[in-house]
């Protein structure tokens, strides 16, 4: 069963294996070695507490053990959402996704929007986004395509 509640600073290792370990497990299927080595990093655990911190941040939890993470800033984007590799499919991104919609929906805002990898598209799509522009973003010399993807909220 996924649990979901609010980041906390203890969070923040937690948090940086989910991003490093969906990214070279699971988004690895859709990207070249050296893309996934240039976009897998984190190079100043303190500015990723303070960013969790400084929004509201979900954790979903499985038997007490962070499994995943979404966070959502002021404007209604949708910055990050990860599921750790061996937690895919037993719902903590649909779950996480729910909570940044009502959250988003709490502030007073009509959508939400999310830069999707190439990965995570179908299952935001499948979930109502739709795709506003193709982008690549360079990634310490590595070109990445994602979809700049938004959904309105009823």
């Amino acid at each position: 069963m996924v649990t979901l509640r609010r980041y906390v600073p203890a969070d923040c290792d937690a948090t940086v294996e989910i991003f490093l370990r969906a990214i070279r497990e699971v988004a690895s299927k859709d990207y070249t070695p050296a893309q996934i080595e240039a976009w897998a990093q984190v190079d100043d655990r303190q500015a990723w507490a303070e960013r969790r911190s400084n929004r509201p941040t979900w954790i979903a939890e499985a038997a007490d053990l962070p499994i995943g993470f979404a966070d959502l800033e002021s404007d209604g984007h949708l910055d990050m959402m990860f599921v750790h590799p061996g937690h895919q499919g037993i719902g903590a991104a649909t779950a996480l996704l729910r909570r940044i919609e009502a959250q988003a929906r709490a502030l007073g805002l009509s959508g939400t929007f999310t830069e999707a990898s190439l990965t995570a598209r179908p299952f935001v799509e499948r979930r109502g986004f739709v795709v506003l522009a193709r982008q690549s973003v360079e990634k310490r010399g590595q070109a990445l395509t994602n979809f700049r993807m938004g959904k309105l909220l009823p």
